[in-house]
């Protein structure tokens, strides 16, 4: 497919998110940019630079569009733990996004939960729980995956983490549905 002329700057821009004297500028203009940014935002989810990968993910935080949601899934493979926790927190992190687009469980919970058990970084696990955290009022498997992660992985961190989400847990508590009032 033939690149637009329009296409270039953004490309570049894209690149230069791997620079980091100009990262923070880059990723502002980008974050400006919005919608009209998501394509080149998506193509850099391919770059050979982690660090591009990862910052494309954080842009996609700000600006999830459904088309984005299969590119996210895709870099939970990602080689670099980085850019799995970035792709963790841009689908699980409700607070940054401007409009309702957020994943569908049936896709992507099964998915957090192996990586909650299985990723070999800490950090990446961490921020497994809190994705399947999303889903613990409503899931069982979700309720079940961090309370084992709770009792049984290996780091202190994913411990704790996963025991705030898991039932009983400060955020489970925090975010119980409540009781609907009689009028």
């Amino acid at each position: 497919m033939a690149k637009s002329p329009q296409d270039a700057p953004l490309q570049a821009l894209i690149h230069a998110l791997g620079s980091e004297p100009r990262r923070p500028a880059v990723f502002r203009d980008l974050l400006r940019r919005g919608p009209s940014a998501v394509p080149a935002i998506r193509e850099g989810l391919r770059h050979t630079h982690p660090r591009v990968r990862e910052q494309c993910c954080a842009l996609l935080d700000h600006l999830l569009v459904e088309e984005a949601l299969d590119d996210l899934f895709a870099v939970l493979d990602d080689p670099d733990a980085g850019v799995r926790v970035a792709a963790l927190h841009a689908l699980s992190c409700e607070r940054c996004k401007t409009d309702a687009c957020s994943p569908d469980r049936a896709v992507v919970l099964p998915r957090a939960i192996r990586m909650l058990h299985h990723d070999p970084d800490a950090h990446v696990r961490a921020r497994a729980a809190e994705l399947v955290g999303l889903w613990v009022h409503t899931c069982p498997e979700a309720a079940d995956a961090l309370t084992h992660a709770h009792d049984a992985d290996p780091s202190p961190a994913v411990r704790k983490k996963a025991g705030w989400y898991a039932p009983g847990g400060p955020i489970h508590r925090r975010t119980a549905p409540q009781p609907t009032r009689r009028s």
